[in-house]
Parts: structure tokens; sequence; C-alpha cells
């Protein structure tokens, strides 16, 4: 298995976090740059969604894990490979939230394919971030 992460904090409650994440995955984008996503079903584990990545074919991935306020992540079968995306979401002891989200390549040949196909596919973890967190803080700022 080959695996990298990107991490980042939040003056976000937990709560605002989650429901931009949900908003994302259930088709309403955060920003220009947001990949696309259909859900073909209610927002659960074994729901099918495609995922339209920025300049790329549509993909159809399954989420495979979701915990409210806490992880959501989906995977995709590409060729011999699994890709699972995953979304951790931290409540801290100051009051803000640390979010990490975390690419791992499974199946045979992943250690070998992994260091050059990882780095590519998670290039816009940054800037997903960015907006992900925007999206929360922006929703937060407009409840107080």
């Amino acid at each position: 298995m080959w695996t990298t992460q990107y991490g980042d904090v939040t003056t976000a409650p937990a709560s605002a976090v989650w429901s931009a994440l949900r908003d994302l995955h259930s088709g309403t984008p955060l920003g220009p740059e947001s990949d696309r996503f259909e859900l073909h079903g209610p927002f659960a584990v074994g729901t099918a969604i495609t995922v339209t990545p920025q300049g790329q074919d549509a993909m159809t991935s399954e989420i495979v894990e979701l915990v409210p306020e806490r992880v959501y992540a989906d995977r995709t079968a590409f060729g011999g490979l699994t890709l699972t995306f995953r979304h951790t979401i931290a409540p801290q002891a100051d009051g803000r939230t640390a979010v990490t989200h975390t690419l791992e390549i499974d199946g045979d040949g992943a250690d070998a394919v992994g260091p050059e196909l990882g780095p590519r596919i998670a290039g816009d973890f940054p800037v997903a971030m960015a907006e992900l967190l925007h999206a929360a803080e922006t929703r937060t700022a407009a409840r107080a």
C-alpha cells in the first residue's frame, strides 16, 4: 500500500466542515476548482458516486466509510488498484478543527506505482482543502 495525506486547521467547528464536505459530495461545488460529484442514492455507505476531477474523465466511486462530523471515505477501482480517499475531521482542544485528506493506493503493484501516480492524484489536495475550509468558515460566519 502507498499513502499520502494533506492536512490543515480551521476555526470552523466540525459540524460546519462536515456540512461543506457533505454538500460537496452530494453535488454542490464549493468553489471554482471543486471536483464534480453526482450522488446515486442517499449520502450513505454503499452509495455509488460519480466523480469528475477537474480536467479529467468521470469515474465511479463508492462511499465506504461515513461517520458524521468525523470521517468520510470513498473508494475507486482503477485498473488493478483501489484508490481510497478519506477526510478525517478532528476537533481540537483549542476550539479549532483539524482536517486531513488522505489517499491510499492499494493492490498489486501499489508500492511501485504509488510514488508516481499518487502525487499526481493528490496534487490538488491543498486547493481542495482551501475551498472546503473556506466554505466551512463562511458558513460559520453567516450563522454568527
